[in-house]
């Protein structure tokens, strides 16, 4: 069993203020496992070195004698130790070519990775995560942003009342503002120009829930997606004092390319090629759209540049903001062209050009792509998240990490998420080796 294993300070981005695990759940595993924490000093966590301290924890300034290291986020380059475990999202599992030559010298360093993406259990589902902290806190950016676009276009709203999610002292603070929103909503309406607002939300995972649980906040009334296609959204009765959410699901982003052929989502799954895109009819319906699907390039794309070109073409339409939790560069959504930070969160897209202008003035839709929302709620998102790592992380410390991959004892959902061993990687990952021969990195 490793004896020391070392928490390191996040430095990849200025504004990341998470922390994998918690001061109370450090203190539980060295009572309860008998384990050994070193804590990296840090003056940016959400949860100080003092707290630590109180803990009974130690702070260092350095983890060079400690054989794993958990982190959250990517690791520069010069902070990578030979022979190391080292746990964190890599996020290289896709090819990301930013991140090739952090994995190119993991591997030459003779590093372990488990990446907290890949802890699944058998069916494939991540049992590790902050997404439902993502949602929430993208959804608080998503309506917040709205509300100033919408004044710059000069429609006074009542969603002018909510601010950025990381301006909030806590969840609670942010809901309770909401919350108001809402009552002044139900009271007094929407102006005329976007009533009812039409709110979409693509996805129904953990994401999107947490998405859907800010919205709900509002007073809110679901629709099916074919009420926009055939013209029965608008309820009955008063609808200023509504906003309208609509769920997307697979089957209403798609048609299969054969005519009058049902959706299969098992096929849609393993065979996307069979499929083509049909999410943008419901763009020209829409003020907002909230992408939380999970995207990769084989399947079709939810936005395209040409979409939103042809969208904005004939004037100005309902469409305004696109928040997009998922934050893939150039994926899900074309426009999301760069990835934001909390200081600077949100851009408009020009259709015309192609450029992008920070805020939200002038022609195009605003992008909301803050890259590390859950940072935006950063102790409710930590404990939410450390609660979940601490029963992994004594199985974790009792691995041999000196065996060979095959002979690795760990269990089954940990063993997965291996993606390096010892400077190799492992054969459910060899396939990244492409991707670091086309970063120029092998």
């Amino acid at each position: 069993m490793v004896d020391r294993i070392g928490i390191r300070r996040e430095d990849m981005y200025q504004w990341e203020r998470r922390v994998p695990l918690i001061p109370q759940h450090l203190r539980e595993l060295t009572d309860e496992a008998g384990l050994s924490f070193r804590i990296e000093s840090s003056d940016q966590r959400a949860f100080s070195d003092d707290e630590y301290r109180a803990a009974g924890l130690e702070v260092v300034g350095r983890l060079d004698d400690c054989p794993i290291v958990i982190g959250l986020k990517e690791i520069p380059l010069g902070a990578l130790e030979p022979d190391k475990v080292y746990l964190f999202f890599s996020h290289t599992i896709k090819g990301q070519t930013e991140n090739m030559p952090m994995l190119r010298r993991c591997l030459e360093l003779r590093c372990t990775i488990i990446d907290y993406e890949r802890i699944v259990d058998d069916e494939g589902r991540r049992l590790i995560f902050f997404g439902n902290y993502a949602g929430l806190a993208g959804m608080i950016d998503t309506l917040w942003a709205l509300g100033r676009r919408l004044a710059w276009e000069g429609i006074p709203n009542p969603l002018e009342g909510i601010r950025q999610a990381s301006t909030y002292a806590d969840l609670a603070e942010a809901k309770a503002a909401i919350v108001e929103v809402g009552e002044r909503i139900a009271s007094e309406g929407l102006p005329a120009e976007i009533s009812p607002l039409v709110i979409g939300i693509a996805g129904y995972g953990n994401v999107s829930r947490g998405a859907q649980e800010i919205l709900d906040l509002l007073p809110t009334k679901e629709i099916r997606p074919a009420d926009l296609l055939n013209g029965s959204e608008r309820p009955r009765g008063p609808s200023r004092a509504l906003v309208l959410k609509v769920v997307f699901r697979e089957e209403d982003t798609v048609l299969p390319l054969v005519d009058g052929k049902a959706f299969d989502l098992r096929e849609y799954c393993d065979h996307p090629e069979r499929y083509r895109a049909a999410f943008e009819r419901y763009l020209p319906k829409l003020h907002a759209l909230v992408n939380c699907i999970y995207w990769a390039p084989r399947y079709p794309r939810l936005v395209t540049v040409e979409a939103i070109r042809d969208l904005y073409a004939a004037g100005r339409p309902a469409l305004r903001m696109i928040g997009d939790i998922s934050c893939d560069i150039e994926g899900a959504i074309g426009i999301t062209v760069k990835g934001t930070e909390p200081d600077d969160p949100i851009y408009v897209y020009d259709p015309e050009s192609g450029t992008v202008r920070s805020g939200v003035e002038g022609n195009g839709p605003v992008v909301m792509a803050v890259e590390i929302l859950p940072s935006e709620l950063p102790r409710e998102a930590s404990s939410y998240f450390s609660a979940i790592l601490k029963g992994f992380v004594p199985a974790i410390a009792a691995a041999d990490y000196a065996a060979t991959f095959d002979e690795l004892s760990l269990p089954a959902t940990l063993k997965r998420a291996v993606i390096a061993h010892r400077g190799e990687l492992t054969p459910d990952y060899r396939d990244i080796e492409k991707h670091l021969i086309a970063a120029g990195t092998a």
